[in-house]
């Protein structure tokens, strides 16, 4: 019998926390809750576990800073939670390395399946194995997950090298951003789809080509549609 997948909840909200934990439990997963966000960096010291759900508002230590502390030194998947829907707050969140977020009030069989599905894309991919793309002056490796540009290995998050992996490897194709959300995240996504924005904006921050004339390559935006990894 395969060990239960273990998921922290940090939300200074007992009575969300309790019902988050009840539904997770319910579905075989094993939980732990912290009120604030202090208290959960001290679970996960000794709690190995298997994703985080933060809450963005909470005493001492809000979700940001949390968020921030963790992804120094782990690519555990992380959803967040904001009371406050605001476009700023889903931005910050994502480029701070979180995998996805909700914004309260949610349903909470919807936030289980979130769960499920960033934990199956946080799984590197069986068939993945060996997968390696090369263009010039850069290669993604998704065997390993690394990403190497101008000689220099770039750290990126999984969700971010998967979304230039299957960009890249499907060069020429327009993909709407739905279809992006569906592929990388994994689910049928409910509510806008900056996600795809902010994570297509740290990619080309971190693959900066300078004089793009030397390069064959790029990431292009098609208006009104999506994205593309162009290749000339």
């Amino acid at each position: 019998m395969s060990a239960k997948q273990k998921i922290l909840i940090a939300d200074d909200d007992a009575n969300i926390a309790e019902l988050i934990s009840l539904y997770l439990e319910k579905e075989g997963f094993e939980t732990r809750k912290a009120e604030n966000g202090r208290i959960a960096l001290d679970i996960l010291k000794n709690f190995q576990a298997d994703l985080l759900i933060l809450d963005i508002m909470m005493p001492e230590m809000d979700g940001y800073e949390v968020c921030r502390t963790v992804r120094k030194d782990s690519q555990i998947p992380i959803i967040m939670l904001t009371a406050k829907g605001e476009t700023f707050d889903k931005v910050l969140g994502l480029e701070l390395g979180a995998d996805d977020y909700m914004v309260k009030p949610f349903d909470t069989k919807e936030l289980v399946a979130r769960v499920k599905a960033v934990l199956r894309r946080s799984q590197v991919p069986e068939a993945s194995t060996g997968k390696r793309i090369s263009y010039t002056d850069l290669t993604i490796n998704l065997s390993n997950y690394s990403v190497t540009f101008k000689d220099h290995e770039i750290e990126m998050p999984p969700k971010e090298l998967e979304l230039l992996f299957f960009l890249s490897s499907h060069p020429n194709q327009v993909f709407t951003r739905e279809q992006l959300l569906n592929q990388i995240w994994g689910y049928e996504y409910y509510g806008d789809t900056r996600t795809v924005d902010v994570h297509i904006k740290r990619i080309r921050e971190k693959l900066d080509q300078g004089d793009e004339s030397q390069y064959n390559w790029s990431i292009k935006t098609v208006w009104g549609v999506g994205y593309k990894f162009e290749v000339k």
